[in-house]
């Protein structure tokens, strides 16, 4: 039950805020949060200046000064509105709407369960449990980062460059938001790593059900419209899956699943309630910039576009009444963001320079845009062609147009990235790393909606069809068949709501290797009983041992599995290891690191990715005693090096040299 800290993480320090700047039901709810993950990326900055650790507590009390403020912000806005625009509150009262029955809500919550039901199961399908390694590029950077606020307590970018093999690179950056909130429930009550890492990602795909329902309700959805939409959510393989087997993405698939619940709150403005519109989208940018900062342009396009539907009067708005808030927004939003964004320039043109070749055609490219399945070798037809048919009937019905337009922005980006290579495309993509699967993880939020559009419409048209044959029957009754019958279709035709192709895509990349396998995790607790603090491991960039650190605290020379460069330290080592004896400068470095051990395994990150040649030949080179072999890994003790470090680690030590 340690994992349910996770979903306390991300939802209790929201809830507290939201409530105290007057959010309430769904939008409450789904906003938690994207709001947690503000008070997070701008305590980031505030306590690590002030010289307060990065902990629980500090970050809880952290929470209700934010809490209060907000709480004082919204009650003196309101009395000062009372006073000068008495007549407003019954404007609100009148536009509290859409003024749902309990039966409705339920019916919401209903939706809102059968999506974070699939989610659920895919993802423990997909993973194997909460236990297994992801085996991906980027997860052992993440898990080091995780692990790294959590010993050292502080969360400020410019101090982890450590774990990307840059220890004095006091300007590094890389947006760590995300891994500041796991590293506050890391190691609590026994919650190992790969739980709270894997329990993150299955809290985020919760994210998705319950945003799209606050979105869908709040921009005024028809109520069945709006259960379908979040009961499909999580049925899209291109997002959330995808992003959760290739990389994996955490971070980014934690900003792309809250942007249901950022639009949630964008309908705040244009039908301002005192503060709470301000406030809290101001401290969601701060989340998402915190998430990744990509996500914010996102954010930025779908604002740009409700504010376009505005104009052409397919949405209302009281421009009068909404000046003040829109104003207070957008300086909200600067102050908030601006100063989290601005650190990102240090690796802008690192992340725009990122080139990913074309994987389609330009007819392919359109067809999985059309079906609403990114990156996809088969269509998903069964919820792909509801949703396309629900795009026209959103057009037809004037509803959400907005949303529709950002389906061909984004649509047509995904499709255009993925089949063409021009100077304008990686332009326009460049905050995306030029990479079409992130693109395309943009396009299942608008599938949702139409899906759901789709849902309702379809159910009408049954119940009035059916009407005439059966008059003794009532709308409800007949609509309720319909869904029924559209239910047993679709769930029995995508199998689940495409449960077991999803699955097999997660399960891709987890399991015991081939990067990190169990023997390799053998060796790792080995190495966590032997080593002492501030002792660090001579290891290779290929295998899974950049994983030790985040597993069992125990530090390596390499960090990452892009290596060191040559004039680094570890980058020497790597190639002049096995020349001990021919070359003084290799002990000499293994003395200031303080390396006695060297870990060689038999995983492999990629087939292409070798270690230096350094790690190649140990078992015959003079000066190297295997001291723990099992059939994946080997550890070897250099002699002449059993003096780097005073004491040794007490036996059993988990946290190795991570203090």
């Amino acid at each position: 039950m340690n994992v349910l800290l996770v979903v306390l993480a991300f939802w209790l320090p929201g809830l507290v805020f939201g409530a105290a700047i007057r959010l309430r039901g769904w939008l409450l709810a789904a906003a938690a949060p994207i709001l947690t993950f503000g008070i997070v990326s701008l305590g980031v900055p505030v306590l690590g200046g002030l010289g307060i650790r990065w902990t629980t507590l500090d970050v809880a009390l952290w929470t209700l000064v934010l809490s209060a403020v907000g709480f004082g912000l919204a009650f003196l806005v309101q009395r000062f509105t009372a006073r000068r625009h008495p007549d407003w509150a019954e404007q609100d009262a009148a536009v509290a709407a859409p003024a749902r029955s309990l039966r409705e809500h339920l019916l919401i919550g209903a939706g809102v369960g059968a999506g974070s039901l699939v989610g659920i199961v895919t993802f423990l399908r997909g993973a194997r449990g909460l236990n297994q390694v992801q085996q991906g590029w980027d997860a052992p950077f993440h898990a080091n980062l995780v692990r790294w606020i959590a010993e050292h307590g502080d969360a400020r970018p410019s101090t982890v460059g450590t774990i990307a093999n840059l220890p004095n690179q006091t300007n590094y950056f890389y947006p760590d938001t995300y891994h500041a909130l796991l590293a506050l429930v890391f190691d609590k009550a026994g919650l190992a790593m790969m739980p709270t890492l894997n329990m993150g990602a299955l809290t985020v795909i919760l994210c998705v059900p319950i945003g799209v329902a606050a979105m869908c309700h709040v921009w005024r959805m028809p109520t069945l419209a709006v259960a379908a939409a979040a009961a499909v959510s999580a049925s899209f393989t291109n997002f959330p899956y995808d992003s959760l087997w290739r990389g994996p993405l955490w971070p980014y698939v934690a900003g792309v699943a809250l942007i249901p619940a950022m639009l949630a709150l964008g309908r705040l403005l244009l039908e301002p309630r005192g503060v709470a519109g301000p406030v809290a989208i101001g401290i969601g940018v701060a989340g998402l910039i915190g998430l990744h900062t990509s996500v914010a342009f996102v954010v930025v396009v779908y604002f740009l576009l409700i504010l376009v539907a505005v104009l052409f009067k397919f949405e209302r708005i009281d421009w009068r009444r909404s000046a003040a808030s829109l104003g207070a927004t957008m300086a909200l939003a600067v102050l908030c963001g601006l100063p989290l964004a601005l650190p990102s320039l240090y690796n802008a043109g690192g992340v725009t320079s990122a080139f990913w070749s074309s994987e389609a055609t330009v007819t392919g490219g359109l067809g999985e845009t059309l079906t609403f399945s990114p990156m996809a070798a088969f269509p998903q037809w069964w919820i792909g062609v509801p949703a396309l048919i629900g795009i026209f009937l959103l057009v037809r019905h004037r509803r959400m147009l907005w949303m529709v337009a950002a389906y061909v922005v984004f649509g047509g980006l995904f499709a255009a990235t993925v089949s063409l290579e021009t100077p304008l495309i990686h332009a326009l993509t460049g905050i995306f790393y030029n990479d079409h699967w992130r693109i395309g993880a943009l396009v299942p939020l608008s599938g949702a909606v139409a899906f759901g559009e789709f849902t309702d419409t379809a159910a009408r048209w049954f119940a009035r069809k059916a009407g005439t044959r059966l008059p003794n029957f009532s709308p409800a009754t007949l609509t309720t068949v319909g869904v029924v019958l559209l239910v047993v279709v679709v769930g029995g035709l995508s199998r689940g709501g495409y449960i077991g192709r999803n699955a097999a895509r997660l399960q891709m990349n987890y399991g015991p290797g081939p990067t990190v396998s169990n023997d390799e995790r053998q060796a790792f607790d080995w190495l966590a009983a032997h080593v002492a603090p501030g002792e660090r491991v001579m290891n290779g960039k290929a295998d899974g041992s950049v994983w030790m650190y985040a597993l069992d605290g125990v530090q390596p020379v390499e960090w990452t599995f892009y290596g060191a460069e040559m004039d680094t330290p570890a980058g020497y080592l790597s190639v002049y290891l096995d020349d001990i004896d021919r070359f003084p400068h290799v002990r000499e470095l293994l003395t200031n690191l303080k390396v006695r051990y060297v870990f060689v395994g038999k995983g492999k990150v990629t087939p292409d990715t070798n270690s230096g040649p350094g790690l190649s030949h140990l078992d015959t080179t003079p000066g190297f005693k295997v001291v723990f072999r099992n059939p994946g890994a080997s550890v070897y003790e250099i002699e002449g090096q059993q003096g780097v470090v005073a004491a040794g680690a007490a036996p059993g030590s988990a946290a190795g040299n991570g203090q």
